[in-house]
Parts: C-alpha cells; sequence; structure tokens
C-alpha cells in the first residue's frame, strides 16, 4: 500500500520455516525533503490554489488602475509625484508606477502559470482518455436510477435504438442485451479549454514582456518637429528583456494636420491626426489615425493616440535685434484645453563685439494658453476648447535660468530654485496678448504672439504576444460557455422482462430504460422523456418516469 507521507512504508515478507521467530518488516521512509517537495507540489497544482492565485492577480492588477503607469502616461506620474510628494517614493518604492512588470506581480503570474500547467495536464490526459473510452455498462438495478421508464410492445431492436441515439450525436456502446450512451463531453471541454486559454494569456504576456517595446512622445506640429524612432527621442520608453535599442525599426513621423471636433458642451466628438510617414526604404506616405483606429506599422508597431494639445508660437526680439521663436507644447490642465508651459530663450542678448553669452541676460516666459479666452479678466480659464477666441497670458523672467548646472529639468517649468534665490527675477505683471500681438519689455526687447500649432500625445507599441492575447481570450470565452451550458448525462436501454415478470413473451417485448444526469441539469426529465418516446415512432406506455432514486 502507498506510505502516508513523512511515514514508514512497511513491506511484507513470508515467514521463515520451522519455530523461528517472524522477521521484522522492512520500514522504508520518504526523505522528510522529498516528502515537503512532493506536498507542496500538489498543493501548488490543485484548483483551489489555481483560483486563488488568480483571484490575486486580479487584485494586484487593481493598482495598475488606479495609479497612472510609467508605460502608458509619464506625464500623469509626473502630476501625481507632484500632488503627493510624501506618499509617491512609498508607492514607486514597491513598483505602484509599474505594476504590470514589478516582482511581485510577475511572481504572481508565474505561480499561476505552473499551478494551471500542473492542474490541467492530468485532466487533459483523462478527458482524452475518457473521450476514447466506451460508455459504462448498465447498472444492475435500472428502476432506481433518478429517471427510469419501461416501454411494451417493443420489437427489442437495439440497432435502432443505437442508431436513433447516434442521430441525436450521443456516444453509443452495444453490450449484450443493452445500449449504453453518454452525452455532454463538450462540458469538460469548455473547462479545459477555459484553462488552456488563461495560460496562452499568460504567454502572450510573456512573449510582449520579452520581446516587445514601447516609447511616449509628444509630438508638434511641422516638418522641423519631426521624429524618427530612436530611444533618444523619446520621453520616455521601455524595452523587453531582449530587445536593444538597435532592434527598434527604422521609421520617421511628421505630424501635418490634426482635427478636433466638440460638442456645444465642451464634450470631445472625434479626433484624427493626420501624418506622413517614412519607413525604411518605402516612398514617404500619408497616413491618418484616431484614438480607437491606431496607426499599423509594416514592421509591426503601432502607433496610438493619447491626447493633443496647443503648443503657442512665441518669437523673442533682443537687445541686438537678433530674433528666435519657441513652439514648445503647454500641457492642458483641465477639459477646456487651458494650457500652461514656459518658452526659453539662454542664447539671446549675447555681446555685440565678442558673442560671448552673458547667464545673466536670459530669458523666459512663463505661459497660459487659453484656447478661448474671456472676454473681461480674470483670463484663468478657457470657455471652450476650440480656438474660438485665442490668447496667451505671459509672464516675463530674466537672469540666470540655470541650465548650465547640468541638472535635468522640466521643459515645461522654470527652476523654480533660481526664482527663489534672486537669480530669475520677474519682470513686473503679467501681459495678456493675443496672435499678432507684441509687448515691448523694460529694455526694448520685444515678445509676439504669432499664433499656435497643435500637438498630440503618442505611444509607439510592439507587442509580439498580442495576437496571442486576442485568440486565448476568445477560446477562453467560448470555452467558458461551453463550461456553463454543457451537462454530462447517461442513459441506458436493456431488453427483458419487467420486475416479477418471468414470461418468456413478455419479456421479449419489454424495453427497461435508465437516466441519469452527472451534474445539475433541470433539464434533463425532458430530455430523457423525448429520448423513451423517440425509441418507438408509436409512442410507448412509460412506467415510473418521475420515480427518485440513486445510483
Amino acid at each position: 500500500m502507498p506510505a502516508v507521507d513523512g511515514q514508514a512504508e512497511a513491506t511484507e515478507v513470508e515467514n521463515p520455516p520451522g519455530d523461528e521467530a517472524p522477521t521484522p518488516p522492512r520500514v522504508r521512509r520518504t526523505p522528510a525533503p522529498v516528502a515537503l517537495l512532493r506536498n507542496s507540489w500538489r498543493q501548488l497544482t490543485s484548483m483551489r490554489t489555481a483560483l486563488i492565485l488568480l483571484f490575486l492577480l486580479a487584485v494586484a492588477a487593481i493598482p495598475g488602475s488606479v495609479l497612472p503607469q510609467r508605460n502608458i502616461n509619464i506625464e500623469n506620474v509626473n502630476a501625481y509625484q507632484a500632488e503627493h510628494p510624501d506618499l509617491f517614493p512609498v508607492l514607486d518604492r514597491i513598483g505602484g508606477f509599474d505594476v504590470y512588470a514589478s516582482p511581485w506581480f510577475s511572481a504572481i503570474y508565474v505561480l499561476l502559470f505552473t499551478s494551471l500547467v500542473g492542474c490541467i495536464v492530468p485532466r487533459l490526459l483523462d478527458h482524452v482518455r475518457a473521450l476514447r473510452t466506451a460508455p459504462p455498462a448498465a447498472p444492475k438495478r435500472l428502476d432506481r436510477l433518478p429517471q427510469h421508464a419501461v416501454l411494451t410492445d417493443h420489437d427489442g431492436d437495439l440497432a435502432a435504438i443505437a442508431a436513433m441515439l447516434r442521430r441525436r450525436r450521443w456516444r453509443v456502446a452495444v453490450r449484450d442485451d443493452t445500449v449504453s450512451a453518454e452525452k455532454g463531453f463538450l462540458k469538460e471541454t469548455g473547462n479545459l479549454l477555459f484553462h488552456l486559454s488563461l495560460i496562452g494569456v499568460l504567454v502572450g504576456i510573456g512573449l510582449g514582456s520579452w520581446y516587445g517595446w514601447h516609447g511616449n512622445r509628444l509630438l508638434v506640429a511641422g516638418q522641423d518637429n519631426a521624429f524618427c524612432n530612436t530611444l533618444q527621442q523619446y520621453s520616455e520608453s521601455r524595452l523587453g528583456h531582449r530587445v536593444d535599442g538597435s532592434d527598434l525599426p527604422p521609421f520617421c513621423l511628421e505630424l501635418t494636420d490634426f482635427k478636433a471636433r466638440f460638442l456645444s458642451t465642451g464634450q470631445p466628438a472625434s479626433f484624427r491626426a493626420e501624418t506622413m510617414v517614412a519607413e525604411g526604404d518605402r516612398a514617404p506616405y500619408r497616413a491618418s489615425f484616431s484614438v480607437n483606429d491606431p496607426l499599423r506599422l509594416n514592421d509591426g508597431a503601432s502607433v496610438y493616440l493619447l491626447g493633443h494639445g496647443y503648443a503657442p508660437i512665441i518669437r523673442y526680439t533682443d537687445r541686438s535685434g537678433e530674433v528666435q521663436v519657441s513652439d514648445e507644447a503647454f500641457l492642458t490642465i483641465d477639459g477646456n484645453l487651458t494650457s500652461e508651459g514656459v518658452a526659453i530663450f539662454p542664447d539671446v542678448n549675447l555681446d555685440p563685439v565678442t558673442g560671448a553669452r552673458n547667464p545673466q541676460l536670459q530669458v523666459a516666459f512663463e505661459g497660459l494658453y487659453l484656447p478661448t479666452a474671456p472676454d473681461a479678466p480674470p483670463y484663468a480659464r478657457s470657455e471652450y476648447p476650440a480656438e474660438r477666441s485665442p490668447a496667451v497670458m505671459l509672464f516675463a523672467y530674466r537672469g540666470n535660468l540655470g541650465m548650465d548646472a547640468g541638472i535635468s529639468g522640466s521643459v515645461y517649468r522654470l527652476d523654480q530654485r533660481q526664482v527663489d534665490n534672486g537669480k530669475l527675477t520677474r519682470l513686473g505683471e503679467g501681459k495678456l496678448l493675443r496672435p499678432g500681438e507684441k509687448w515691448t519689455l523694460d529694455d526694448g526687447t520685444t515678445v509676439e504672439f504669432l499664433g499656435t500649432r497643435q500637438y498630440i500625445t503618442l505611444s509607439v507599441r510592439y507587442d509580439p504576444g498580442e495576437r496571442v492575447v486576442l485568440v486565448s481570450s476568445v477560446v477562453l470565452l467560448a470555452g467558458l460557455m461551453l463550461s456553463l451550458f454543457g451537462r454530462r448525462r447517461r442513459v441506458w436501454f436493456r431488453v427483458g422482462s419487467a420486475p416479477g415478470e418471468t414470461s418468456t413473451t413478455e419479456r421479449s417485448s419489454l424495453v427497461e430504460v435508465g437516466g441519469l444526469p452527472r451534474a445539475e441539469y433541470s433539464g434533463f426529465s425532458d430530455e430523457f422523456d423525448k429520448l423513451v418516446a423517440a425509441t418507438r415512432p408509436g409512442g410507448a406506455r412509460q412506467v415510473g418516469a418521475t420515480e427518485e432514486g440513486t445510483d
């Protein structure tokens, strides 16, 4: 007999002849580490553990839906850091902003993958074995089954009964004076498809994690702002574990136009970006895409539209008459596309003799852009997201911008430390400028608002496991439907005499029928009655069709 884990197994031996005492049985002990590993594997591959891990995976995905993720929108992550400076480091340390790439999330789905494989493989083998095995023989007492009937005036033709059952897609086996039939294997097939598709989903996620890549980019309209697919040109990027920067496919993208339509309430109705695309040796071509219609590139990468906004065009003329233009994007802060940002001019007011740059004469403008500015102050919020009455509120600064210190900073905000320590000074009050208007500063330099360019926020992604996940998800739903609506059941037909009848004439004209559902199935009684009625085309007297009993 098999030994219990951690206990001894006794081997029975024959007693020696004579009066000698019997030899004690030999004892074979299972090593404790082996028993621990075996028990751990059995526990891991149990269905209960798989369900627990699946629940944990769903719970672990909640932070990825609640918290902004770096691989989706780095700007939202930065905004969360500014709003929660104390909580952000704690969440970032445990992977709250990279949930799906965190070690704890990976550990859960690796354990789930292992549990599913260990749980499904034995069930799959059992199911294949059951499909190849004939339906079981009839029990001795059919009258004790949940469904039972006796047909009289029947010719006892088992072949005709078997043919009728096969037409109704029952698996049939004929044995001597009985017909055994079984149906409903699609339930277990659906169960296995459901769990196999879960493995497919995990495999697809793994492929994407290893061989996929993505990058986010803010792209301003105009040929001079076009970008090419290199890591240096992404504001945020992440490569799979088996992907190198040199593996990125070559393509370039230019935003030529952006069309946005809004409802009267300001709610967006449609967005569409018009672009010029150049891929490898292929001639440049025009392509358009929208929020739910990404741009599919030939190399398998996809370009998704995440958002859009405005980039004010600001022209600054310094003391020597040199002109510089800024078209940096302003980030939106509300649903009406009120936007804020900066226009920085570090290389202005050069020495007219030596051409040297004076860091104390650098200039920058903080701005608040309003696509539809109100008719009267305060000019704090736009009234509509489209450009019906565009204006920009500018605040001028002069001094050292702190860009020569080698410290990284945001391109959308001034270095507040330079303002606080007095190295960067604000020049009076702000000024509201509409397109074409000019503002003359205290030193005679001027700044002019020329208009705007639109920009879009892009996410470029390549995920080789995307189709695997899609197909697995479809199979998962199909398997779930089969599992929910499939019902396993069995019926038996036996030619013989009714209980208590011994007449040869009567015995040859009786067919006893029994039915057994393998799972809860409220409609089995009706199905059983139809089978009984179909056994003899002319109809038959049914006896005990609603008797209850156990097998």
